[in-house]
């Protein structure tokens, strides 16, 4: 099976005043393609600055990463911001939707830096809200849905331009158990029945055990990964 990602002794630091701190030491760490990881750890441990390397919004004072075959670590800041659209879908904890534009508007935003016509992005549009369950509420603006339907709305807007990679950071922190399992069980299904590549960073212990796999960072170093049927 091929890498989806691969992180090879990748040094990551931050400037602290006139303190150099270094967050992840010589890190490395492979992910298939089509695998649901779970990356845990304690706060400040170094995890989402892994997510962030892996999605290209980071980049690593030395080492390599690979997505898809491709180096993006050498990539020019444009050239990123290009990949970042063509293969990446973002989901935070916070749903980061445009409060004045419907669940429909919000959703099509990624496309319109692509070169589908209005028709192809409707069209793209109807899909990933019918995927997670909201082709309903596509008229809706965020301050008339619940927060899960919110995080919903967020997922399908990741979903939209059909990435390669699925990149979710605390995605149910904000939400209680039950709207966290619901989110949290359709992350399972869009890797389990269309193969998507999840990486999830979580401190919820019931969050990481919907992945096919976790890992845990601390201290800036890969700890021993976890299995998981």
């Amino acid at each position: 099976m091929a890498h989806a990602v691969s992180l090879q002794k990748v040094v990551k630091t931050y400037r602290r005043g006139k303190e150099t701190v270094e967050v992840l030491s010589g890190l490395d760490l492979d992910v298939e393609k089509g695998e649901f990881l779970a990356i845990m750890g304690p706060s400040g441990s170094g995890k989402t600055t892994v997510l962030n390397l892996m999605g290209g919004l980071d980049r690593p004072d030395s080492g390599a990463i690979t997505v898809q075959g491709e180096r993006i670590d050498s990539l020019s800041r444009a050239a990123l911001a290009r990949w970042r659209s063509r293969h990446v879908g973002f989901i935070f904890q916070f749903y980061n939707l445009m409060p004045g534009l419907t669940a429909q508007r919000n959703v099509e935003l990624p496309l319109l830096l692509t070169d589908l016509s209005s028709a192809q992005r409707k069209e793209h549009v109807a899909t990933a809200l019918e995927i997670v369950g909201l082709a309903d509420r596509a008229k809706h603006r965020p301050n008339e849905l619940s927060g899960g339907q919110q995080q919903r709305v967020a997922i399908a807007r990741a979903l939209v331009a059909d990435p390669d990679l699925l990149i979710c950071d605390e995605p149910t922190g904000d939400l209680d158990r039950h709207t966290a399992d619901e989110i949290l069980g359709l992350l399972q299904n869009l890797n389990r029945k269309q193969g998507k590549t999840i990486i999830m960073v979580t401190h919820d212990q019931k969050a990481a055990d919907y992945a096919g796999r976790q890992v845990h960072v601390d201290k800036g170093m890969l700890l021993e990964p976890e299995a998981r049927a």
